[in-house]
């Protein structure tokens, strides 16, 4: 990774900004997808928690946050599917909470967060983007980088019928789609 050497100043001229985190703007979404035809099913968590450092530059405030998730508060709308993800999922690989945190965001629009999850870490690289100080991360991860798959395997056996396509193949992918944003607050003067 190169370091940035040409950051917009946003601090300069007339006009100072300080950045923080803006308490409840994070959002973490995952697409989980099921059958040969890859179906998505979209989920989240009802629990997230943040922490950050403030300052005059956002990309030195969002390099600062740390995230951690309770996996038992897992959202897909569907309450059924909800304790069977956190139970056969999550609980299969041991994982209570999920946490990371942002570890670079560069110039080019690629972000790399650190994502921690049956007790392994993993840098996970995708695309963000920054528009007055709305913040978003997407990527791509593959839950077997985390030794995920005895809980992708007790998952899809107990929804076999529900993962099952018109092919008559039941398959839960280990490839999930995430998406994190949050929002920063400005005090301008």
């Amino acid at each position: 990774n190169e370091e940035s050497t040409s950051n917009e100043d946003m601090g300069t001229g007339s006009e100072s900004c300080f950045y923080s985190y803006n308490e409840g703007s994070t959002n973490f979404e995952w697409t989980a997808y099921k059958t040969n035809d890859k179906v998505g099913v979209p989920g989240g968590f009802n629990e997230i928690e943040v922490t950050s450092e403030k300052g005059e530059n956002p990309i030195d405030v969002l390099e600062s946050i740390e995230f951690s998730m309770n996996t038992s508060s897992v959202e897909t709308n569907n309450e059924d599917r909800n304790g069977k993800v956190a139970k056969h999922f999550f609980e299969t690989i041991n994982t209570d909470k999920i946490t990371g945190k942002v570890r670079s965001l560069g110039e080019d629009g690629k972000a790399t967060i650190e994502v921690t999850m049956n007790s392994i870490t993993i840098d996970v690289d995708g695309n963000y983007t920054l528009t007055d100080g709305d913040f978003s991360f997407e990527a791509t991860i593959d839950v077997v980088n985390w030794n995920g798959m005895s809980g992708i395997k007790a998952l899809n056996e107990v929804c076999e019928d529900l993962h099952t396509g018109a092919d008559g193949v039941s398959k839960l992918w280990s490839e999930v789609s995430l998406k994190l944003t949050t929002k920063l607050a400005s005090d301008c003067n």
